[in-house]
């Protein structure tokens, strides 16, 4: 079954991609101000225009809900709908399953849509970017045009502009330029899209074939073919196949390698420069320092390993499966960085599921939608006798009831230290107490003191206006 889009939806994916490259193409700021011939006020009023749609377009591409699977679900839901009124006029019996069938499978997917785990901002760079060029990698390089005094966009002054030959030492320009993520269109989707066969096996949409996530599979520009087929891979991937097994010579080498080392490597390069910090304390020390996003990167880094397969599911449910390579292709991938309802880890055996793991630097997906998305693999049939899930879900539950337990403890922090005042320390706390009161007590006092003052000299003032009267009337009579 060879999952292919029609011309006519080929041609609205060219024409909106096309749309969205040239809004969100760098330009100078300088050479817009030159070329402006209106008016100041005008030419803001563009700007802001020009600006505002750029925005829509990316937050649009970052919402990323796939219209191929919302027309297909609707148009089966529509159908489905049709033929229940039709036979509803002649038996609102036969109507009632299927009615309900679709408006709680609507529910269900509204509720995913609304609960749906947007792309991690640190790597927001990477989906504007055109390039796709790595998020962390730009992330280092966005610190320092924050910082210049500049007025040009980041990506025009990161490559045409005042900062086009900077070099950082942290992450070299060459390995800026060499780790790009590829970003599949939705026609190249189809390649990586996972159906459910009737035995509860997981196969290639494509194809029918049954997964098996070994290395007698490799990645290419057709999707996951055999280990000897010919079709070639996508460039940034090829140029780090290249790279296995050569000597690294500078650092950046070093972390490109470090994502490719065999499974017998206990930990990576990535793992050693984030833990850094953790090996050099000692004892107590060493317990305070740890953080939860240090526990979650060194999650991160140990399970980026050879041949580690990664899955997404959009907020469709619609099932994605690939193979990871560090800086080359990553969760982002599968949606052009777009929300997705679930994401992690995965290991399939002839298409029946061994293991799951909700581990995802660029999602950071919680467990509540790992939990949803299992329910969901239950409920399509997917054979989980056999499943196993990562430790690291026990990890991350942890983590999450860490971040809640913090966060009500600073909600109440100020009321506990209040009442802990009252017990250990009550005779500054009544001293306090009756200053206030006592304050209060002479604030009230002077404002009184004041309105009679006030009332007082009200009454002179009337006095004298009777005063001048009377004399008056005096002087008139006599």
């Amino acid at each position: 079954m060879q999952s292919i889009l029609d011309p006519s939806t080929r041609w609205i994916e060219a024409v909106k991609e096309a749309q969205y490259r040239n809004a969100t193409t760098p330009r100078p700021r300088l050479s817009r101000e030159a070329t402006a011939s209106p008016p100041p006020n005008l030419r803001t009023t563009s700007e802001a225009r020009q600006q505002w749609r750029r925005i829509s377009l990316i937050a649009d591409r970052a919402r990323g809900d796939d219209p191929l699977d919302e027309a297909s679900s609707s148009s089966s839901s529509s159908s489905s709908r049709s033929n229940s009124s039709i036979k509803s006029n002649a038996s609102s019996k036969k109507k009632s399953r299927k009615a309900l069938k679709s408006d709680r499978a609507a529910e269900r997917h509204r509720k995913r849509v609304m609960k749906a785990k947007m792309m991690d901002l640190q790597y927001f760079l990477e989906m504007v970017d055109l390039k796709h060029r790595y998020g962390s990698n730009l992330r280092v390089y966005h610190s320092v045009w924050h910082q210049a005094p500049t007025r040009e966009n980041f990506f025009y002054w990161l490559d045409y502009g005042e900062g086009k030959d900077l070099d950082l030492q942290i992450c070299s320009r060459k390995r800026l330029d060499r780790e790009r993520v590829r970003y599949l269109s939705r026609e190249e989707r189809m390649d990586y899209l996972v159906r459910v066969d009737k035995e509860g096996r997981l196969c290639w949409r494509r194809n029918g074939v049954r997964i098996d996530t070994t290395e007698e599979w490799k990645d290419s520009l057709k999707g996951i073919v055999p280990k000897g087929d010919v079709t070639p891979a996508f460039g940034a991937a090829e140029m780090t196949e290249k790279k296995e097994g050569t000597a690294a010579s500078s650092e950046d080498e070093l972390h490109e390698e470090s994502g490719l080392q065999s499974d017998a490597a206990p930990e990576d390069e990535g793992v050693k420069r984030y833990s850094e910090g953790l090996e050099s304390k000692k004892g107590h020390k060493k317990v305070i320092h740890v953080s939860p996003a240090a526990i979650l990167d060194r999650l991160l880094r140990k399970s980026v390993r050879k041949n580690t397969w990664i899955f997404v599911a959009d907020t469709s449910m619609n099932l994605y499966v690939g193979i990871k390579q560090s800086g080359s292709f990553q969760h982002s991938s599968f949606l052009r960085g777009a929300r997705i309802a679930a994401a992690g880890l995965i290991k399939i055996r002839d298409g029946q599921l061994r293991s799951l793991s909700p581990l995802s630097g660029h999602y950071k997906p919680t467990t509540s939608s790992f939990r949803a998305f299992m329910s969901h693999l239950r409920a399509q049939g997917v054979d989980m006798s056999r499943v196993s899930i990562s430790k690291s879900y026990a990890v991350l539950i942890g983590l999450e009831s860490y971040a809640k337990a913090r966060s009500k403890i600073k909600h109440v922090e100020g009321r506990v230290v209040g009442g802990g005042e009252k017990i250990f320390r009550p005779e500054e706390v009544r001293r306090r107490e009756e200053a206030g009161r006592d304050k209060r007590r002479s604030v009230g006092l002077e404002r009184e003191r004041e309105g009679v003052e006030e009332e007082e000299r009200e009454k002179e003032k009337e006095k004298e206006k009777e005063d001048g009267w009377v004399g008056r009337l005096r002087r008139l009579v006599l």
